[in-house]
């Protein structure tokens, strides 16, 4: 959007950001999210007092246990490197072989080594977690030590657990969910080969801290079998807690885990009985949502909230629903399965189905969706205390394809739902509301580019803003100093102040894999993109009227394709109130 219409567009929401001055709002931006052990930061929520959650990844030094790689490992990361180096831009050929086989590589052959380690889909190696949960208190960001632990005999953490921080109450509460870590274990196979598995006790699990993740209270599931998940996705200031949590085993799961005969209690399957169990986890659960009433010592009490329908008798699918997020009057949002054809009340074993948006109020599961043929796998986010719900829906829009379009939706009259869908950035432009605050202001992202697009090629997204009173829809961007180094890509909260929590990329020198500046072969410093968790807060001032226009948004733009599709892969792991596994 041209900077020269801002102010005019701009104009349309003064009055709901609360500033005196006759002149539409700026923001300016403070980087929450720059840590020297991680390059990439996310933004989560930010509460009223200014204090931030944060997710990172792309850890620095990451604790490669070398003496666990065998020469068949040692060989395969030569040949990643080999076939692959060409097309990864920022890494070379294997520098150093003999370095890399004594367990010492440069910080490009360690970079081979991680990329080995991530895509190697089984229990004999090593575990990269690289999800870490951080928070910005008193304008520090640090980070939060969940359910990880050190290797033996040593002080490194293992860095395989998935640490999700999800939100701070205005109390400074944080929550989320995280993953057990995986430590190795010793087995002799059948041949007598001596190898080593790497062992987790639990998917995910939920919890809380009431002191600035000094302590952390883990909040165990109803079914607890093999490990169990749970998660506490929303916390409102009245400590009432929402997410998921197991309450039960799938059968078909049960009965494979107790084979004798090609199951994981077969005596000749040849590894631990854990490691079998370990294989299937994900989605052997029978996931609820859940509400949880707290205190500063654990839980008080807790309830399931039910689902939207209730299967066949003879229907052995997971039946799931999920809370995403919950208001001070104990009404929560989030998405369950639902039937295809909304009238149906005698499914069939098979009945079509798929997930849709969900508000959890007075007992009931009731559905945010009025036509599930027309609009489907839906999802709700937020909402405020106003009772307006905000999330996406993907369905077909006036577009020639199909896409995922933002909505709000006031729950305050079960009996009269009806989501609105404002147009975005362009007719067909996907789009999400990830939040909305007590001045009916919502935050999400959306496309603003027009190309097809692909995995290797996506769409740019900015983050935006609409005010429901107003009906203006708003590019983040264009409320940033026309010089600005930072492009905001997304926005996942607002709180009370109109302070938005955005992820924004910004330039920054280039770090190898240990941590360390790159140099350029003339010794010049090399530069890269990186994403960054920043805080944007509304100033009274006069829009800037840019004289190159162009000029500007190309440079916020200047991230490269194959940076956006890795931002776009992350991003698949690290949203707010997305689904946690």
């Amino acid at each position: 959007m041209n900077k020269f219409v801002k102010s005019i567009l701009a104009l349309g929401i003064t009055s709901a950001l609360g500033l005196a001055s006759v002149n539409a709002a700026t923001y300016k931006i403070t980087d929450k999210g720059s840590v020297a052990s991680l390059k990439y930061t996310y933004a989560q929520q930010e509460n009223n007092v200014g204090e931030m959650a944060i997710s990172g990844t792309s850890l620095y030094n990451f604790p490669v246990q070398f003496q666990y790689l065998v020469e068949k490992d040692y060989d395969a990361v030569v040949a990643l490197a080999r076939r692959n180096y060409i097309r990864v831009h920022e890494l070379s050929d294997i520098e150093n072989e003999e370095l890399l086989r004594a367990g010492t590589p440069t910080a490009n052959d360690l970079s081979w080594v991680i990329r080995y380690l991530r895509a190697a889909n089984t229990s004999l190696s090593q575990k990269v977690g690289d999800v870490i949960a951080m928070a910005n208190i008193s304008g520090q960001t640090e980070e939060m030590i969940i359910f990880d632990t050190t290797f033996e005999n040593t002080s490194e953490l293992t860095r395989s657990t998935i640490d999700f921080v999800n939100g701070i109450t205005d109390n400074g509460w944080l929550y989320g969910n995280a993953s057990a870590p995986y430590l190795p274990i010793d087995f002799t196979e059948s041949d007598g080969d001596e190898v080593t598995h790497w062992l987790r006790s639990f998917t995910t699990r939920g919890y809380f801290s009431p002191d600035q993740g000094q302590t952390i209270i883990p909040l165990m599931p109803p079914a607890v079998t093999y490990g169990g998940e749970s998660a506490i996705l929303d916390i409102s200031d009245s400590q009432i807690a929402v997410g998921y949590a197991s309450i039960g085993l799938d059968q078909d799961a049960v009965d494979f885990i107790e084979d004798t005969t090609g199951g994981c209690a077969d005596p000749d399957i040849n590894m631990p009985i854990e490691v079998c169990i370990q294989n299937i986890a994900s989605g052997i659960y029978h996931l609820e949502a859940y509400k949880w009433h707290l205190d500063i010592n654990g839980e008080v009490s807790s309830e399931g909230l039910g689902y939207l329908v209730t299967f066949h008798v003879d229907d052995t699918s997971e039946n799931v629903s999920r809370a995403q997020a919950v208001n001070n009057h104990g009404v929560a949002v989030g998405y369950a399965i639902g039937w295809v054809d909304e009238t149906e009340t005698q499914p069939s074993v098979n009945e079509q189905r798929l997930e849709y948006a969900v508000v959890f109020k007075d007992g009931q599961v009731v559905s945010l969706t009025e036509d599930h043929g027309k609009e489907y796998i839906s999802r709700a986010f937020d909402i405020n205390d106003n009772g307006i719900a905000v999330g996406s829906t993907h369905g077909r829009e006036l577009s020639s394809r199909s896409s995922t379009t933002f909505y709000y939706v006031d729950t305050s009259d079960l009996n009269n739902m009806t989501m609105e869908m404002p147009k975005g950035f362009f007719t067909g432009s996907t789009s999400r509301a990830m939040a909305i605050n007590e001045n009916n202001l919502i935050v999400g992202t959306g496309e603003v580019e027009t190309h097809n697009a692909s995995s290797g090629n996506p769409r740019r997204t900015h983050g935006f803003i609409y005010d429901i009173a107003e009906k203006t829809f708003i590019d983040l961007n264009d409320f940033l100093p026309c010089e600005s180094e930072y492009t905001i890509f997304e926005a996942v909260d607002i709180n009370e102040n109109n302070e938005i929590s955005a992820s924004a990329i910004v330039k920054v020198p280039r770090k190898d894999s240990k941590g360390e500046l790159m140099l350029g072969e003339a010794g010049e410093q090399l530069f890269e993109d990186v994403v960054r968790a920043v805080k944007m807060s509304p100033i009274a001032g006069e829009i800037e009227n840019c004289t190159k226009v162009e000029a500007a948004e190309t440079k916020r733009q200047g991230a490269g394709l194959g940076f956006m599709s890795m931002v776009t892969l992350i991003l698949f792991g690290l949203r707010r109130r997305f689904i946690h596994k």
